[in-house]
């Protein structure tokens, strides 16, 4: 008999497949409104009936919303070393605070965060702290949908990006992508047709012989053109998709302006954000999944331990990022989310449980630099979690409306938000 492996993410996250997609899947396995295609690896979601669609817009300013999903310890991105129930509680895994960066008072970034110092220092860097669902929720698969769906109460399974894209008339799949997996996350389920694809190249026709030539395209056109239900209408709009897709395939696949790319998944995910964008094909919303931040146990030290790795991993490829966009750059907005936080105290495997509250960090065009949100105070117990301050609505809220104009009204329905003072319309 062989010993399992040991593992540090929860029963739930590994029973859902250890991964991330093994939980999108399942977060989107009840989306109701829209119809899936396949095409190759990627994956076209439309309404039953889509609109014959026009020419691409090209997009003017762009939203990413990136997903640390397991739920990352956000108090140690951004540390609240002014806070003596930070230390007491994380006797061995508190990151002292002489090797903080970007220091105040009250907060300073990891030390591994160092490739996003130029983007803090000067101003284009921004976190929330104590943010998250209004009500806590502990469970990996509903706090995600929770947060996806962004309307609580409602029955309707739309996601809170489908809901943004669908403010004005244009309608195309390639206006709201996600990328770096073909499962789209629930924030894109909706009505409006959207499109996920794990890497700039499989977003193709399917076929064991790689035939993309016109031959295949006639062929596709001649089995579904007339086809009558969801099936036929998620073709469609596929065919239509992979159709429009072909600028971004012509742009040269090398990063731009000397950006070096870490390896790993979230690096690829943003280079194809960045080769995209260049490509102008009218995409305007992007989403990328980076994880497993489930840190049950060896989250660790700055010497040792996950948090170190992947807290540098996420700096490194967020800073290449911006660096590939170059003057494209002054147009894209990251904010990043995370489904919860981490209790406050440290466990006995050098790892945190699940919490509440958590902070979000935003980079980018029209982001007012520094600290914000209202810091409650911690509380050393074995149960104690980071309380929230800030519905996490409110920061998205204040993105979608300040770079999008998006009406908050429309996009987090019966919600009111409050001002965060993180993002301008500059």
């Amino acid at each position: 008999m062989t010993a399992a492996e040991p593992r540090s993410c929860c029963a739930e996250y590994a029973a859902a497949g250890i991964s991330r997609r093994g939980l999108l899947r399942a977060a989107g396995a009840a989306a109701a409104l829209s119809t899936t295609s396949v095409f190759g690896s990627a994956v076209v979601s439309t309404s039953f009936a889509p609109p014959a669609f026009g020419a691409v817009r090209p997009a003017g300013r762009v939203l990413v919303v990136l997903s640390m999903r397991g739920a990352v310890d956000g108090m140690s991105l951004v540390v609240p070393h002014g806070d003596p129930a930070y230390y007491a509680a994380r006797p061995r895994i508190g990151i002292p605070a002489e090797r903080l960066l970007a220091k105040d008072g009250f907060f300073g970034l990891h030390p591994n965060l160092a490739p996003l110092l130029p983007l803090w220092e000067s101003g284009r860097m921004a976190s929330v702290h104590a943010t998250g669902l209004a009500v806590p929720n502990r469970s990996h698969f509903a706090a995600m949908e929770a947060v996806e769906d962004a309307d609580p109460g409602s029955r309707e399974r739309v996601g809170w990006l489908n809901r943004l894209i669908a403010r004005d008339a244009y309608d195309h799949p390639l206006r709201a992508v996600g990328v770096g997996t073909s499962t789209p996350p629930t924030s894109l389920y909706g009505a409006r047709a959207t499109s996920a694809y794990r890497d700039v190249k499989s977003m193709a026709l399917a076929g064991a012989d790689g035939d993309q030539g016109p031959r295949r395209r006639r062929s596709l056109q001649t089995m579904w053109g007339g086809v009558d239900g969801p099936l036929g209408a998620g073709a469609r709009s596929a065919m239509a998709a992979v159709a429009d897709f072909g600028p971004v395939r012509a742009v040269p696949e090398q990063a731009q302006h000397g950006a070096t790319y870490p390896r790993g998944d979230l690096a690829s995910a943003l280079a194809g954000v960045a080769r995209t964008i260049r490509g102008d094909v009218g995409a305007e919303v992007f989403t990328v999944d980076h994880g497993d931040w489930d840190h049950h146990s060896d989250l660790g030290t700055l010497e040792w331990g996950s948090m170190q790795k992947m807290a540098g991993d996420f700096a490194q490829a967020l800073a290449a990022f911006f660096t590939d966009l170059g003057p494209l750059a002054d147009r894209v907005t990251v904010v990043t989310i995370s489904e919860f936080g981490r209790r406050t105290r440290e466990n006995a495997n050098y790892g945190l449980d699940h919490g509440h509250g958590n902070v979000m960090l935003l980079l980018g065009a029209g982001v007012n630099g520094g600290y914000h949100g209202r810091w409650p105070g911690l509380t050393d117990s074995s149960d104690g979690d980071l309380l929230v301050t800030t519905d996490y609505r409110s920061v998205l809220a204040e993105v979608a409306a300040a770079r999008l104009g998006a009406s908050p009204a429309q996009t987090f329905p019966g919600f009111s938000p409050e001002s965060v003072g993180a993002v301008s319309s500059l």
